[in-house]
């Protein structure tokens, strides 16, 4: 069965599994302790530290483990907001960042402090001039992940990293995504990275903290990890997690190709293949593996059952695919389609076969899930004569996605050309799916309206 989810977990690599069992074996005591059991295990810890020291580009000792890329990431900016308190209590980060980040810039804000969210373009990237603007004399640290983890896109790191020495702000990096396919560009003060991303073990992350960045570790002192992670290493998940990121980089340049070129196959056959399909983020600056995209009139969750019927497991952004029913932050931001979200993630070893029946079995799925759920097979076309200018509402309160913006579309033809159709809802999804839809319909989006029980999202037909 086709696994196109690595962008969630990749699968163990061979490498990592090998590295695993030998230190189940080798490396099950104490690191901290002085007989030779202990010095044994603190030879492979400082091993491990030492390989992924040099695939993150910084000193053994500025990196520790930590149970978990959230922990990573919840640990890094804890403590550099702690570290630079006196500076001020401002973070800055894009719309874009894993929940993780958002999470700890959430608790910050409970706690007092303040945050800005810098906004990205269509492709989901933050255009380094606006991030440095964000920038402010009491800004205590900068958050910006290295590549997107829904749309693949990659982010300016050189660029904002520099306006943030310039204004004499620590930068954190989330590299999870990317840190598998190669180093991240310089400038950066704090990295997290998660090892079940690259084909290592799950419950190992990375974190690793310049000299010279202020840095104060929040919770209960540990003695472990330099005090910035408590707990008992999992060595043996440790050493797998080093070896195999060590494996993956040096298979990155070659696979990257490999990849990147199946990639750019599905994303030319989705949009020549699927009618009213949005391929998003950036189709150059992008991971080589991930590929997303958003097909009108779909429920996502529906499809992602349907292509796993069929063998197939991929992963969505879709509101539909969550059990709070919420868009996806990601897609929100970016101001793209929501609905009908699927996002292909290939992981290392991906035959171009699968590839292949993936793209065959695609069409035919949205089209069976599109006339379930009554969606029109067709834009409108023939423009209807002019007439009064009436207007139309469409009550799909309690609705879920798509159908408020399947039912818009079965009535725009019934009003006249400047007339509109208001839409009443009470989906979170129809917020970003209505104004996408006018978008790829050409038709304009007047705005949105209070109404009762929901809102009322106005739009006027322009042919």
């Amino acid at each position: 069965m086709p696994y196109f989810d690595a962008a969630s977990a990749a699968p163990l690599h061979p490498v990592a599994r090998q590295a695993l069992l030998a230190a189940l074996d080798e490396g099950w005591a104490d690191p901290a302790r002085l007989y030779r059991e202990g010095r044994r295990a603190r030879l492979l810890l400082d091993a491990a530290r030492e390989a992924a020291a040099e695939a993150v580009d910084c000193r053994p000792d500025e990196l520790v483990f930590t149970s978990s890329g959230t922990t990573a990431v919840h640990a890094g900016i804890a403590g550099a907001l702690s570290g630079r308190r006196r500076v001020g209590r401002h973070l800055a980060l894009s719309a874009v960042e894993h929940s993780s980040v958002l999470h700890s810039a959430a608790a910050h804000e409970a706690a007092g402090g303040s945050f800005t969210e810098v906004p990205v373009d269509r492709t989901g990237a933050v255009d380094p001039a606006v991030y440095g603007g964000a920038l402010r004399a009491d800004t205590a640290l900068a958050c910006l992940q290295s590549a997107n983890h829904e749309v693949g896109t990659e982010q300016p790191v050189a660029a904002v990293a520099a306006l943030c020495a310039e204004a004499g702000v620590p930068l954190l990096v989330d590299a999870a995504q990317s840190l598998g396919w190669g180093p991240v560009p310089g400038g950066w003060s704090l990295l997290t990275a998660s090892a079940h991303k690259w084909g290592g073990p799950a419950g190992v992350g990375l974190l690793a903290v310049r000299k010279g960045v202020r840095f104060a570790p929040q919770g209960p002192a540990g003695e472990r990890e330099s005090g910035r992670a408590a707990g008992f290493e999992n060595l043996p998940a440790i050493v797998a997690a080093a070896a195999s990121l060590r494996a993956v980089r040096s298979e990155a340049a070659a696979e990257s190709a490999r990849l990147r070129a199946l990639v750019d196959r599905i994303r030319t056959v989705v949009a020549e293949r699927v009618p009213d399909v949005e391929v998003v983020g950036d189709p150059e600056r992008r991971l080589p593996h991930l590929v997303t995209f958003s097909c009108l009139y779909v429920d996502g969750e529906t499809l992602l059952h349907e292509l796993d019927r069929r063998e197939f497991s991929v992963s969505s952004g879709s509101s539909c695919t969550s059990s709070t029913l919420i868009p996806s932050h990601v897609l929100k931001a970016m101001g793209v389609l929501s609905e009908g979200n699927v996002r292909v993630s290939l992981p290392t070893g991906t035959a171009g076969a699968d590839v292949d029946r993936f793209l065959e079995v695609l069409p035919g799925v949205v089209a069976e899930v599109r006339e379930r759920l009554g969606a029109p097979a067709a834009p409108l076309s023939t423009p209807r004569s002019p007439g009064p200018a009436a207007s139309l509402v469409v009550d799909a309160l309690g609705r879920r996605c798509p159908i408020p913006v399947i039912e818009l579309a079965k009535v725009i033809g019934e009003v006249a050309v400047g007339a509109t159709v208001t839409v009443l809802a009470d989906d979170e999804a129809a917020r970003l799916d209505i104004p996408a839809w006018c978008e790829m319909r050409g038709q304009e989006y007047v705005g949105e309206e209070p109404a009762d029980l929901g809102s009322a999202y106005v739009v006027r037909r322009l042919s």
